[in-house]
């Protein structure tokens, strides 16, 4: 049985979720604050996390920077908070997701397991028992994406990568030099519909933390280079 954290200063939000939740068979935990739900992450086996931005003692941007210093638990945000900038802050910060209030609970429902098949099937890969899936790598120039590890090296320097990171990297570092659309990418990355707005303003943020990841200069790229007009590629070599 999957777990999920409900973190919102609301009861009456959580109440909601909860309820929709178990109905669709998951263990649901509660937080009102995010240093509560700090506390239970060190405690319980969380599979998937519903944060809420605006929150008491610790807020949902600091839970979420808390969370993926050591932890790549999916995280779903749910805000009134609309703005792009909020968007851009809370995907930059590692969260996966961005649903605004007020939600349909159906939608929600959607998304949880949406984002936990993505990730569960991702996981079933990475645990693969072959040797062979232990030890493959990635290697373009200077960079090695070390898919055992959940990493990427970069001269010697081990950099962790969140899961959307790494999958996006994984996409382009295997075809170097092959162009791809942001529906590409989308698609690939996220297992879902695109339809361009929001989801290209999710993709341009993974895109600029990947590069600051990377990139010695993140403003002038020489591995993850934007082709105007058409997408992203990663170069063969560093130039």
């Amino acid at each position: 049985m999957r777990t999920i954290l409900i973190v919102d200063d609301q009861p009456e939000i959580t109440e909601l979720l909860k309820l929709y939740l178990e109905k669709e068979g998951y263990r649901v935990l509660e937080a009102h604050d995010g240093m509560d739900a700090f506390m239970l992450i060190s405690t319980e086996k969380i599979d998937l996390m519903l944060v809420d931005l605006m929150m008491p003692v610790l807020d949902g941007y600091q839970l979420i920077k808390k969370v993926r210093e050591t932890r790549q638990i999916p995280i779903i945000i749910i805000s009134a908070k609309n703005e792009d900038n909020d968007k851009i802050l809370g995907l930059g910060l590692g969260a996966d997701d961005f649903i605004q209030k007020p939600f349909n609970p159906l939608e929600v429902v959607a998304r949880v397991q949406a984002l936990l098949r993505r990730s569960y099937n991702y996981s079933s890969e990475e645990t693969g028992t072959s040797q062979e899936s232990k030890t493959r790598k990635k290697t373009v120039g200077d960079l090695t994406l070390d898919e055992a590890t959940f990493s990427i090296i970069r001269k010697d320097d081990v950099i962790q990568l969140t899961k959307i990171e790494y999958k996006i990297l994984e996409l382009l570092m295997a075809s170097p030099g092959r162009v791809y659309t942001k529906q590409q990418i989308f698609e690939n990355v996220w297992n879902d519909y695109y339809m361009g707005g929001e989801e290209d303003n999710t993709i341009n943020v993974h895109i600029s933390k990947i590069r600051e990841k990377i990139e010695e200069l993140p403003k002038k790229p020489v591995y993850l280079k934007t082709v105007r007009g058409l997408g992203y590629k990663f170069e063969k070599k560093s130039t």
